[in-house]
């Protein structure tokens, strides 16, 4: 008998990917992977893997409707930051939903995360987190049988990219910060492990699968911990908290962003005032926990 297939967005993106690797070893599912583009050295690594590879491209809405098609369940994923995206992902969510429905979709997990504006009775907005939210409502009035929303947290990997190391006015490297170095809000993970929350909610429907939401974090700590940790193993890193308006003034696209961002994160968590519940129900799918900062960034992180 064929496998129910799943029909993973982003699939060679850092999310989706996690999620392939997780439904491939676990092998309970039939794993359809839609990019961009299928022609990728990324997508042809999944082919070979043994998934069925299809142009799923959320900026071609025609693409949609036959990459979901005869699929049971859905792993739908948007990407504030890439520049096709960052101007409509509340559309452009809304449209997988909606496409992923009319394709007969049972069993949709969205991949979302707390609305900061209503958190904040309108103080933070925070685009790249209220604009995932907002499709939220989207998934709940669709009917599917059966919906999940999982929650990533601040990625590690962000420390590789966009949030690396930067020179500081000392001669150190480090970052400059328009917080409390020292305020335990951040929930911190690594998000190619998220498969593991999307497979058990798609292996677990009758458990996870009335619109419960799964956040994944491995701790919750502070910049000042992930530094002390850092120079532990053999960095010499520093901290540098400046004004919000100093920090709005930087010249990089999307500096008042982070900085909203990061004052919503010291006023209510990352994940907000319901964290722990979210992450308390996670933990039932996954109770091995998931690989900490420390672990993470001796791996990754040379000094």
């Amino acid at each position: 008998m064929a496998k129910s297939i799943i029909a993973v967005m982003g699939a060679t993106g850092t999310q989706g990917s996690g999620v392939v690797q997780e439904l491939l070893a676990r092998g309970q599912f039939g794993v359809r992977a839609l990019t961009r583009n299928p022609n990728s050295e990324k997508a042809q690594a999944l082919e070979s893997q043994g998934c069925e590879v299809v142009q799923g491209d959320l900026t071609k809405p025609e693409t949609l409707g036959p990459a979901f098609k005869g699929a049971h369940g859905a792993f739908v994923v948007t990407n504030f930051w890439d520049p096709a995206t960052m101007a409509s992902e509340t559309v452009q969510g809304t449209m997988a939903v909606k496409a992923a429905k009319a394709a007969g979709v049972q069993h949709l997990v969205w991949s979302t995360l707390p609305n900061c504006k209503e958190i904040s009775g309108g103080k933070y907005e925070v685009i790249h987190f209220t604009g995932k939210a907002l499709v939220d409502i989207e998934v709940q009035t669709a009917a599917f049988p059966y919906f999940t929303f999982v929650e990533a947290p601040m990625y590690f990997q962000n420390f590789l990219g966009m949030m690396a190391p930067q020179p500081l006015a000392n001669g150190r490297k480090g970052w400059t910060i328009p917080m409390n170095p020292a305020s335990k809000c951040l929930h911190v993970g690594d998000p190619t492990e998220l498969g593991k929350l999307v497979a058990g909610a798609l292996e677990q429907p009758d458990v996870v699968g009335q619109g419960q939401y799964l956040a994944l974090a491995s701790e919750l700590t502070s910049w000042q911990e992930m530094v002390d940790t850092l120079n532990a193993q053999g960095h010499s890193l520093g901290l540098n908290q400046v004004p919000n308006e100093v920090y709005d003034a930087f010249p990089f696209p999307g500096a008042r962003e982070l900085r909203e961002m990061m004052n919503y994160f010291e006023e209510y968590t990352y994940f907000g005032p319901d964290a722990e519940t979210k992450l308390a129900l996670a933990r039932t799918l996954y109770p091995e926990g998931f690989t900490t900062f420390a672990t993470w960034a001796s791996k990754h992180m040379q000094p």
